[in-house]
């Protein structure tokens, strides 16, 4: 079953949403992305969900801190953020989100299917 990228789209400032799968496969997309950039982005998606995972278990283990289990990232550069959570993300102009709102919903969206 496929996320609900509607439903992403509609969060201030989203320029694009995807789903991408485990091993950096685009599973689908809405919004402004092209085919080769969707490409692109569901394999850094995918790289750093993994590298995520290993930090957020490596931090826990080694630390007092509960980092585990891994949900998401953000990596802002230039006017554009991207957040993932789950195996969901989505492109938004970071000057226009509310980042509270972003991983809200994303985290619903990312847990429904």
């Amino acid at each position: 079953m496929s996320a609900d990228l509607n439903k992403v789209m509609q969060l201030a400032g989203a320029v694009a949403a995807g789903q991408f799968s485990a091993d950096g496969k685009m599973l689908a997309k809405e919004g402004h992305i092209d085919d080769e950039t969707a490409h692109m982005v569901a394999m850094m998606c995918a790289a750093n969900t993994m590298m995520g995972k290993m930090q957020a278990e490596n931090f826990s283990k080694h630390s007092q801190m509960h980092w585990a289990p891994f949900h998401g990232f953000a990596v802002s550069a230039g006017d554009y953020t991207v957040c993932t959570m789950g195996h969901v993300g989505v492109f938004v102009e970071t000057a226009k989100a509310d980042f509270n709102e972003v991983f809200k919903v994303l985290g619903e969206v990312a847990h429904a299917h």
